[in-house]
């Protein structure tokens, strides 16, 4: 544990994870498997745009299951992942629900409401014994009301794109992710650039993150540029761990207030 306290840290981590989308991720994963060693986040989705209840795919859960015994965590992400909430009224809200996304579920919610879907996710996964630790809003959107939510439940961490949050204070810790858009040819383009600058800046991180989706899975050049990467971040020396193991060897170390 030492060891790894002093080496610098990578998190592989698969959004939008549900039955619909785990098609999508089981060669990727398989080939994970292959290199050893490598932990691995996985976002869980209760029910997936409202047609992909959990508690109605015994198998599926089974194979969670299976992954957190070899070690990997299950993070709760979102619980519908939809975005079916009124018209936006104000263009930069239309902008961030029919633009930027149409699943930033937790992006307007109450705190009554964030609440009640926080809570019916965590009821989850106690039902099927999964160890929980940490919600990640869909596209790292959250309203004030999900932040006031969070600051109520038993919780370790929240995140957005370039951070980790300790909860329930909110405290920063830098945590940059490498993130792609892969649902045209153009933006597969761009993000490969972006990413391969962003990559060479962050050489000295103390982690960095790869934030994967099922979208990327289904394009050749975005699947083998996943992989490569993370290849290429471990023989560097980075050190694979799940989110919440890198967030505990962080608790002595100070972070800056959200």
């Amino acid at each position: 544990m030492v060891e790894s306290m002093n080496k610098p840290g990578l998190l592989l981590v698969l959004h939008d994870v549900a039955p619909p989308t785990w098609a999508d991720y089981q060669m990727f994963v398989k080939a994970v498997d292959a290199l050893g060693g490598v932990p691995i986040t996985w976002l869980v989705v209760p029910n997936f745009h409202k047609h992909n209840d959990l508690d109605a795919h015994p198998q599926f859960r089974h194979q969670l299951s299976a992954r957190v015994a070899r070690g990997d965590e299950l993070a709760l992400h979102g619980y519908f992942h939809c975005d079916d909430g009124p018209m936006p009224r104000n263009p930069r809200d239309w902008f961030m629900r029919r633009v930027y996304t149409h699943e930033g579920e937790f992006y307007r919610l109450s705190a009554e409401a964030a609440l009640a879907r926080l809570r019916s996710g965590i009821e989850m996964f106690h039902r099927h014994g999964w160890p929980l630790k940490g919600f990640v809003a869909p596209a790292w959107l959250m309203s004030q009301g999900t932040r006031q939510a969070l600051r109520q439940l038993p919780l370790s961490y929240t995140s957005d794109s370039q951070h980790l949050y300790r909860l329930p204070d909110f405290t920063a810790i830098e945590a940059p992710g490498l993130v792609w858009s892969a649902r045209s040819a153009w933006r597969r383009g761009v993000s490969k650039l972006v990413s391969d600058r962003r990559e060479q800046r962050w050489q000295q991180a103390p982690v960095i993150r790869l934030g994967l989706h099922p979208v990327d899975m289904r394009h050749e050049c975005s699947r083998r540029y996943w992989l490569q990467t993370l290849e290429r971040l471990l023989d560097n020396g980075r050190v694979p761990m799940t989110k919440a193991q890198w967030l505990a060897l962080q608790n002595d170390r100070p972070g800056r207030a959200a």
